[in-house]
């Protein structure tokens, strides 16, 4: 028995039992998936964060909030997620002004609006960044034990099939142990990336959710400057 070569990694897939074939398609399915949106997530944080940049830069330049309201509208498909915060605080704030007076206590009714609106369209913008994190997440904290299932169960495999040798020498057992070991690493495989990546966009994401309560409660007293004018 040439040993080396039974213990080529295609060989030992190869050769393993179904279910340990099962759980190795299965992880390894999961693996693309995490991947999927690994790249998915890395390139919507990055547009998240730039939108978010600019769209600051633009509002405290000084710019008309009627204009900015207005190319938000315009732009309502492309815009970024601070934008749709200001737009909807914006917009609920206009349809209340436009219906009240200015007194004190009706000033703060239609900020309050404002910040309802802006509220509701914040935890919208805030599922959207964290799809697919959940999937990271339990990627990260089962596929080690998948793997792990599979291993244990092709090593009884492999035990299995030396009930009838009389005696077993490592050139019987390795491949059989080794072809079960597989479906661990397989499952680390999966499992790190994920990991890492889970934490690093669980960070960034907290980072734009505390630039957008910010931003709210920094427009929230523009708005209330504006209504008790």
């Amino acid at each position: 028995m040439n040993v080396t070569q039974d213990l080529d990694i295609i060989t030992l897939i190869l050769h393993a039992s179904i279910v340990v074939k099962v759980v190795m398609l299965l992880l390894l399915l999961v693996s693309f998936m995490s991947w999927m949106f690994i790249f998915q997530k890395w390139f919507s944080i990055r547009r998240a964060d730039r939108q978010t940049d600019d769209f600051e830069k633009e509002f405290w330049s000084g710019k008309d909030m009627s204009s900015l309201y207005q190319g938000a509208v315009n732009n309502r498909h492309s815009i970024g997620s601070m934008e749709r915060i200001f737009e909807a605080g914006f917009r609920e704030f206009s349809k209340l002004r436009s219906q009240k007076g200015t007194h004190q206590t009706e000033a703060s009714d239609m900020v309050d609006g404002a910040r309802r609106a802006m509220r509701a369209t914040f935890q919208r913008e805030m599922d959207f960044l964290e799809r697919h994190l959940s999937f990271l997440a339990s990627t990260g904290s089962v596929s080690p034990y998948v793997g792990l299932f599979g291993t244990v169960w092709g090593i009884m495999h492999a035990f299995r099939s030396l009930a009838n040798v009389q005696q077993a020498t490592l050139a019987q057992v390795a491949p059989g142990i080794a072809e079960a070991l597989v479906a661990t690493a397989i499952g680390l495989f999966a499992a790190i990336p994920a990991v890492v990546a889970y934490n690093r966009y669980s960070h960034d994401i907290d980072r734009l959710a505390n630039r957008f309560e910010s931003f709210m409660e920094e427009f929230s007293n523009i708005l209330h400057r504006q209504a008790v004018r």
